[in-house]
């Protein structure tokens, strides 16, 4: 891996790895502003499987786990791209929940559109993580390139046919000739 690329790798992971600690330790802090999309979120996981949790701090508590685990998976460079998506999903609505600068009062909007910009900042850096391939081809690339070598080598072993057995009837007309 490249010395920039694990450093920025490291630097974006570094800050879901330390929000996601502080939330573990204190999920209470963060219900009330989550609640905005926890009590839309929580019918709809109850139909998927009444047994998973539902209420606001417990996927609070989830989340910041995921965050925990993705950051330091990013962070040192192991599944980076699965990483990089999951926080990535995990990011928007924390951003909605935590950061509505439309609906706050006038003097805290500054403060919210600031935090909201950051958060926009860091799913950029998330998606270009997510998609980076390392400057190794993708698995699309790839396939449909093994896919044409195949065909190629296929072509290759029909004209290799062919041409022996062309040598091989001219050999037996040949041999017919011979005396003996």
């Amino acid at each position: 891996m490249k010395p920039v690329r694990a450093a920025a790798r490291a630097m974006l992971g570094a800050i879901f790895v330390v929000s996601g600690v502080r939330v573990l330790a204190d999920p209470d802090s963060k219900v009330a502003a989550a609640k905005k999309v926890t009590d839309k979120a929580g019918p709809l996981i109850e139909r998927i499987d009444p047994r998973l949790p539902s209420d606001a701090r417990n996927l609070i508590r989830i989340k910041a786990g995921a965050d925990v685990a993705a950051g330091l998976l990013l962070a040192t460079g192991r599944l980076t791209r699965p990483s990089a998506a999951v926080l990535a999903a995990g990011l928007v609505p924390t951003t909605f929940a935590g950061h509505p600068f439309w609906a706050v009062p006038k003097e805290e909007r500054q403060q919210h559109q600031t935090h909201f910009l950051k958060n926009l900042g860091l799913l950029g850096g998330l998606l270009l993580a997510a998609a980076d391939t390392e400057g190794k081809p993708g698995l699309k690339y790839r396939t449909s390139h093994a896919l044409e070598r195949s065909q190629k080598s296929a072509r290759r072993a029909v004209r290799t046919a062919r041409r022996e057995a062309k040598i091989a009837a001219a050999s037996a007309v040949a041999a017919r000739k011979l005396p003996g």
